[in-house]
């Protein structure tokens, strides 16, 4: 069983957890769900769409303005609870590395902690505790939070990347929070070359080994850009491809800007695996 929060699912389900920047600047939709309203429209579509996680950021991944506690708080508390009020069964992940803001948006009515720079916070853990939330363990390889790799090298990406997620699941778990709410995240791009991210992707089998979930967050990234040489608004059939092989290897999450293309390649794969039955079945049998 996976736990998220207020909300359980089976332990063979996959959900799609749909990204909802509350940002003028996110590399993606520069700014299109910056205003309340616009993002506000962003939760309604794709819950429609099937999404079973909403994840909202106020602060985006790349170098940029600094943006404070307060201001973190600003964008994305007040949201968190108006999403809450009006989608009691859908589950809401804020993505952000700071415990002041953990601790404000689990208050809210979150449901999960997405902490994607690798604990740089460490009592974001602690809040994830306190309010019996559940938390995402990325692996950034040190990285801080807001920082671009430069000439990151590893022995092994991918035992670093489960020596270090698996270290702090078991440190959460230590301090309270309940196993069966705890993610693992291999990250990719973050404090990760290209090469790297293709990796731990063509090696994420061994990080599902582990029996912790794999929410894998791939959606547009820069490992697919140079893969292809694509821009950003150009990188979905990669995404998906990338998509196919983190769902043949048994990643449970995917971190999505596109909802259901995402959904219909998990279940063809589940499918072509054998653990999802197609929708229907007739053809030559009639």
């Amino acid at each position: 069983m996976l736990r998220l929060g207020r909300h359980s699912f089976a332990g063979d389900a996959t959900l799609m957890m749909a990204i909802v920047n509350r940002t003028p600047d996110s590399f993606y939709d520069q700014g299109a769900t910056w205003v309340e309203d616009k993002a506000f429209e962003r939760v309604v579509e794709v819950v429609e769409q099937g999404a079973e996680i909403v994840d909202i950021g106020g602060i985006k991944a790349a170098p940029g303005a600094e943006i404070g506690v307060e201001e973190e708080k600003e964008r994305v508390v007040a949201f968190v609870a108006r999403v809450r009020e009006a989608f009691p069964d859908v589950v809401i992940s804020v993505d952000t590395w700071r415990a002041e803001v953990g601790r404000a948006v689990c208050e809210a009515g979150a449901d999960l902690l997405n902490d994607a720079w690798g604990g740089n916070d460490p009592g974001l853990a602690e809040v994830a505790a306190e309010f019996d939330a559940a938390l995402v363990c990325t692996h950034v390889g040190g990285a801080r939070p807001r920082t671009r790799p430069h000439r990151v090298a590893y022995d092994d990406v991918v035992a670093s990347a489960i020596s270090h997620t698996v270290g702090e699941a078991e440190r959460a778990v230590g301090l309270g929070v309940a196993r069966e709410s705890v993610l693992i995240d291999p990250a990719h791009d973050f404090g990760k070359t290209t090469r790297h991210s293709l990796e731990v992707t063509r090696r994420l089998d061994e990080m599902v080994a582990t029996g912790w979930p794999v929410l894998v967050s791939l959606s547009n990234k820069d490992f697919v850009g140079e893969t292809l040489d694509l821009p950003v608004g150009e990188r979905l059939t990669g995404t998906l491809a990338a998509t196919a092989i983190a769902a043949w290897h048994g990643a449970r999450v995917f971190r999505v800007h596109q909802v259901v293309e995402t959904r219909q390649v998990v279940d063809m794969v589940a499918s072509i695996a054998g653990t999802r039955a197609p929708v229907r079945s007739v053809r030559g049998l009639a």
